[in-house]
């Protein structure tokens, strides 16, 4: 099957990282796959496997880029695709508008985010064949906009097969020489976009709770301000400035490799305000960390009540789960291995990827 993924993202996240593993996977079960990019994009480079014709560039700016949508076409009729799949909002009714145009062609989108479309969609895209929910709660989002017969769940996966062949103490005491990290003091962590909904602001102030009972924590940061001014991270730096934290905080930008942050972390902490799915959580699980996360649909739904749940914007909760854990290695040992068991159980990128082709080839056949 010929299938064109399209996303007009500029910096790389977690839904971009979804895209790069569908593109690779789906290219290693033997479909040919291409991929429409804006031509600023910050990532191409992760899909050097793609042939370079394979990869169209075309800026798609909001949700009614008709110009764009006719290029799109034209390439779609050019290579004779059959899926059109679309994974950003303002890709969709393009993308729509692209397959409509080539004709013969089926429309397929997936939506990563839990926020609710606009309903102004369930008219703009009648040629709709399926909508992709990252989780069960993105699935009911969508439910409300489209018809239910054409709603499915397909959550993340990753590819398990990759962290068996690490060598986690090697990768934590590496990680920890590296950056001046006391290779016995307590690590705390989270990773993610820095902007105000991933909740750093209260990792921070949960750190200084947990440094009155654990004084030898340390605490590393790990993602990018994506922001034009970086302002958010100016904020967050001040604030561990103003609380005199600046010797216990490791900040490091997106990380290419993230065994050794996983490594040498003892938990792995989730603060966000929102959650439709969470890689990075899923990450951590599968390395058999202990995690502690918000109250948000994507957390409750990967933990299937196991992990430590609390409320949002509750800095002072979120360090007395931290705190406990860290004082009882059974607790934190015993955690990480239950979530890495349900991680491998219902997370695996085979399992997404066979999920997605399936729905592809429901779509062709109709």
């Amino acid at each position: 099957m010929r299938i064109l993924q399209i996303s007009s993202a500029k910096t790389y996240g977690g839904g971009e990282r979804h895209f790069v593993d569908l593109c690779r996977g789906l290219q290693a079960m033997g479909h040919e796959v291409f991929a429409a990019l804006r031509p600023t994009n910050e990532w191409q480079s992760r899909l050097d496997f793609l042939p370079p014709e394979n990869v169209l560039h075309v800026s798609i700016r909001n949700s009614f880029g008709v110009f764009s949508a006719m290029r799109m076409a034209e390439f779609v009729r050019d290579n004779s695709i059959t899926i059109i799949h679309a994974h950003v909002a303002r890709d969709y009714i393009p993308a729509s508008i692209a397959c409509l145009a080539a004709k013969g062609s089926k429309f397929v989108l997936t939506r990563h985010v839990v926020f609710p479309l606009k309903s102004f969609n369930r008219f703009a895209l009648k040629n709709l064949s399926r909508a992709i929910g990252v989780s069960e709660a993105v699935g009911s989002e969508l439910s409300h906009i489209f018809p239910h017969e054409k709603v499915r769940v397909i959550p993340n996966g990753i590819d398990i097969s990759v962290f068996a062949a690490e060598e986690p103490q090697t990768a934590d005491f590496e990680f920890r020489d590296l950056h001046s990290i006391p290779r016995k003091a307590p690590l705390v962590g989270t990773l993610g976009e820095l902007k105000s909904l991933k909740g750093q602001t209260d990792f921070v102030l949960a750190a200084q709770e947990i440094l009155k009972e654990v004084p030898d924590c340390r605490f590393v940061i790990v993602g990018k301000d994506n922001s034009l001014e970086k302002s958010f991270r100016r904020d967050l730096k001040r604030l561990v400035s103003v609380c005199e934290m600046e010797d216990k905080f490791l900040w490091l930008d997106w990380l290419d490799d993230t065994t050794p942050f996983y490594a040498a972390i003892d938990v792995f902490v989730s603060p966000s305000h929102s959650e439709s799915f969470g890689l990075a959580i899923l990450e951590a699980m599968l390395r058999g960390k202990a995690v502690v996360a918000t109250d948000t649909d994507g957390a409750r739904e990967l933990f299937g009540g196991l992990g430590e749940l609390v409320e949002m914007n509750d800095p002072v909760a979120l360090a007395r789960v931290v705190i406990a854990l860290l004082k009882n290695e059974t607790s934190r040992t015993e955690l990480g291995r239950s979530l890495q068991k349900r991680a491998g159980d219902h997370y695996s990128l085979e399992r997404m990827l066979d999920s997605v082709a399936a729905l592809y080839q429901e779509v062709a056949d109709q």
